[in-house]
């Protein structure tokens, strides 16, 4: 009997891993591995999903008709145009089923997400990088990079690791220098942490433009990452693309209840930033003055740069696991001198940079965090 054998390029995907939950020995965890929202999410969609439960024999709204409408009243958007996921996640992949495939590329920056290589591999298309400039993401690298082959470009706006950005200058330089059968997907996950000026998620862009998508989480800020809700703002004729080619039932009930509750709950969205403005700037503070080096974020995490004389990140993630804090390693972005936290409570923070300060031996410079 022939063993069944998938599609070529297959076996090749490097499996995409999660971050750690546990350590084995430890009772006290401090998670900051995957940048989940340390207030968790509005008392308003812990409401809404649990109201549910008595429903659980029903299918859910395939349309996600609801949270459309909801996503529409607060961005000001088309609710035909957008289409909901099982995460960005499932998003991504549907688009690079969609649009790529064997002989295609899928471009995306050096230090980009990791999904966007699994999701070109998976049906076949050739994954390629661009180089960074202080890892942020290039235009210039970025277009020369493009050829008759590429089929999409993701650019994280925000990124993840890196925390960085691109203005919506920089964006618009880009997307005007690409060809029209090029797909511009613009990933949005962490837009509800930025409040710069010159900051644009790209919403108004997608309604301009006929080859640019945003896709957007509601896993960070708003605390549902064990939902899975996503969404995606297209044109007409990519939303209705997507909308033959996700599953009938992609999302589901308690997920949709949940997400259009906690776009309510403002008040409690609004706490979570501004929890993040408060922690993210001292944490980055607090590592400087260890003699490490924090990159600036403006997501819900730091990317943290351990220099030679520290150690290094392996050294420096076993000490941490030690002492039961858990960030994310980041040798599989190419990163392998740095660890990524996630920003956490007061308390897990504190206690981290307790970790960090005894890890390298010196004092910071600055004291209190109250």
């Amino acid at each position: 009997m022939m063993a069944l054998t998938p599609r070529p390029g297959i076996m090749s995907i490097a499996p995409y891993v999660g971050g750690e939950s546990s350590l084995p020995g430890q009772n006290r965890i401090i998670k900051l591995a995957s940048n989940e929202s340390p207030l968790g999410p509005s008392p308003r969609a812990v409401e809404a999903y649990k109201a549910l439960a008595s429903e659980l024999h029903r299918y859910p709204d395939g349309g996600a008709v609801a949270l459309r409408a909801a996503l529409g009243r607060h961005h000001a958007l088309e609710p035909s145009r957008i289409v909901c996921g099982a995460g960005s996640d499932e998003l991504i992949g549907l688009l690079v089923r969609a649009y790529a495939g064997p002989g295609d590329e899928v471009l995306y920056s050096r230090h980009g997400f990791l999904m966007y290589p699994i999701a070109a591999q998976s049906v076949g298309a050739t994954p390629v990088t661009a180089p960074e400039r202080d890892l942020t993401a290039d235009v210039d690298a970025l277009l020369a990079r493009v050829t008759p082959r590429t089929r999409i470009l993701f650019l994280a706006n925000p990124n993840n690791p890196t925390g960085s950005y691109l203005p919506s200058a920089e964006v618009k330089r880009l997307r005007d220098r690409l060809a029209p059968d090029v797909l511009l997907v613009l990933d949005a996950a962490y837009a509800e942490y930025v409040t710069r000026a010159d900051y644009d998620a790209g919403a108004g862009m997608v309604e301009s433009h006929d080859n640019v998508v945003m896709v957007r989480t509601f896993s960070k800020i708003y605390g549902l990452a064990a939902l899975r809700i996503g969404w995606a703002y297209c044109p007409p004729a990519i939303a209705d693309v997507l909308n033959r080619v996700r599953g009938p039932f992609n999302t589901g009930a308690a997920a949709q209840a949940a997400a259009v509750a906690a776009l309510e709950d403002r008040a409690h969205t609004e706490k979570a930033r501004a929890h993040n403005d408060r922690w993210l700037p001292w944490f980055s503070k607090q590592v400087e003055a260890l003699g490490l080096i924090p990159h600036p974020s403006l997501c819900n995490f730091v990317l943290v740069q351990f220099p030679e004389a520290t150690g290094g990140a392996d050294k420096a993630l076993a000490f941490l696991n030690g002492r039961g804090v858990i960030p994310r390693r980041m040798a599989g972005y190419g990163l392998p001198d740095c660890l990524r936290f996630t920003i956490g409570t007061a308390e897990e923070m504190e206690a981290t940079v307790a970790a960090l300060r005894e890890f390298t031996g010196r004092r910071p410079e600055t004291g209190g965090s109250r």
